[in-house]
């Protein structure tokens, strides 16, 4: 893998570098922002202010750019990061209780 790809466009998955995440920096291929929420290591939907940093100032369009000190770039770019199924949450509510 190139050293330089740092992640993923959140709407088409194009790989992109470091210099890619300016504030006023599109993707190259589709054209949306890349210095989002979306585009974060730290974007949780299913998570308070969908964001797992708890220090985060909120941010209300997680699609457009934004001047978070927390943001880093994440290489995973999937619809459900976040997501669990019933099962899942179940499942893992069952096992923090176990003896």
């Amino acid at each position: 893998m190139n050293d330089t790809i740092k992640g993923k466009c959140w709407q088409c998955s194009t790989e992109l570098e470091a210099a890619d995440y300016g504030r006023e920096t599109n993707c190259r291929r589709c054209g949306k922002p890349t210095r989002v929420c979306r585009n974060c290591r730290w974007y949780a939907p299913t998570r308070p202010n969908q964001c797992e940093e708890p220090m985060a100032e909120p941010i209300m369009d997680k699609e457009k750019p934004n001047f978070c000190g927390y943001f880093e770039p994440t290489m995973d770019v999937s619809a459900d990061k976040g997501n669990h199924s019933d099962d899942t949450i179940r499942q893992a509510a069952e096992d923090l209780f176990k003896l």
